[in-house]
């Protein structure tokens, strides 16, 4: 058995040998302690476990064998990460929990290779909240992107990890045609089946609600805008905002289109000349604004985390709603911990399963215990098929 105080110098040197080395960007990683990494995974696993989903009638049967390929599947894609954890669980929480067909749904969760909770880590979490959750952990190598990446109005918005859908088309199984590619900050109140079923019309790649009343100007510098050279490539189109942390993607026209270095092409430009302050967003609309399948509006009423230096509390746009998004800098999670909740944060509070630890009695003597989690008796019970 190794002494403690050699402990501290020969695991960092097990480590150091084990795990091939990284390129440093523009996230810094602290050193992490054997005390550290088990105060860190205690906090990770803190989640009660979900129920499980049956399917409903009338939906698609699925065997013992199903892989991730297998055509009755929808297949969802997320970022998984320590810091929007408790968003990415709520949101699978609430996918599953308005699915008519949950055990028909297949998560692909994009992982840093770096963070400080491992992608080890997290697919114990996910399992341990979702025990017959049909999923998949990929790893995303920040270096990667990471030379791409120029610097933005907020820096949450600089993370490696929110470019991982520009390369969904790679990671993903050749196989799978469609994914759905939601973000983290987000709760689904409809059957995300009704979002799979979207037709991309005029071999259109992606699909995703417009907003052509917002002001489009804005997501560029003006000396994009006075570059008559780069101007133009709105010329043929008529282009509208949308927001990327909902969109329904062809893979194939994907790929066949090698949109991946399309993007790559915009941010490279970014580095050598300043056209836009918004991180991953405007590669996209560069890309493709102007051609996107206008998705209806329900299923992103984004923009409820506030702007992104701010993160005020907003209203609902009008109309009816599948999807709440609190894109923005707000945060419902931080917010509803902090005692400062905006009043559509309570929406998002229901799916939350966390387990918050709660101190009876007050003062030093204080005894700690978990909140106990329940759900209202109008919840579908079920099960879903262990593919892993």
């Amino acid at each position: 058995m190794i002494p403690l105080r050699l402990s501290a110098v020969v695991l960092p040197l097990i480590v150091c040998i084990l795990l091939p080395p990284f390129t440093l960007g523009i996230r810094s990683f602290p050193t992490a302690t054997a005390a550290t990494t088990t105060a860190a995974l205690h906090s990770l696993l803190r989640f009660s476990e979900a129920p499980d989903y049956r399917n409903g009638a009338g939906c698609l049967a699925t065997t013992a064998t199903t892989t991730s390929d297998d055509p009755s599947l929808v297949h969802i894609a997320m970022t998984l990460d320590s810091g929007y954890l408790r968003g990415s669980i709520a949101a699978v929480h609430s996918v599953l929990r308005h699915s008519s067909c949950p055990e028909n749904i297949f998560f692909h969760f994009i992982a840093a290779e770096f963070d400080s909770a491992s992608p080890r880590i997290l697919t114990r979490l996910v399992r341990s909240t979702f025990p017959s959750l049909n999923f998949k952990v990929y790893i995303f190598r920040e270096d990667t992107v990471i030379n791409l990446i120029s610097s933005s109005i907020r820096q949450a918005l600089e993370n490696p990890l929110n470019y991982a859908r520009n390369y969904l088309g790679d990671m993903l199984d050749s196989s799978i045609s469609r994914v759905i590619y939601l973000d983290s900050d987000i709760v689904v109140v409809d059957d995300i089946h009704k979002l799979w079923n979207v037709t991309l019309t005029e071999n259109r790649v992606i699909g995703a609600p417009e907003y052509c009343h917002a002001n489009f100007t804005k997501y560029f510098t003006d000396e994009f805008w006075l570059d008559p050279l780069l101007s133009r490539v709105f010329g043929h189109r008529k282009p509208c905002y949308f927001n990327t942390g909902v969109m329904v993607m062809d893979l194939v026209r994907w790929r066949e289109g090698n949109y991946r270095k399309r993007i790559e092409n915009w941010m490279e430009l970014q580095r050598k000349k300043r056209i836009y302050e918004l991180g991953s967003l405007p590669p996209f609309l560069l890309v493709f604004a102007g051609n996107v399948e206008a998705i209806d509006h329900r299923w992103n009423q984004h923009g409820l985390g506030g702007d992104n230096v701010n993160g005020v509390c907003r209203s609902l746009h009008p109309g009816p709603v599948s999807l709440l998004h609190w894109s923005g800098k707000g945060k419902p999670w931080v917010r509803l911990d902090e005692k400062k909740p905006c009043p559509l944060d309570r929406l998002w509070e229901p799916y939350d399963l966390f387990k918050p630890q709660l101190v009876n009695g007050g003062g030093r003597g204080g005894i700690t215990r978990e909140q106990p989690w329940s759900f209202s008796s109008s919840i579908l019970v079920g099960y879903s098929h262990d593919l892993l």
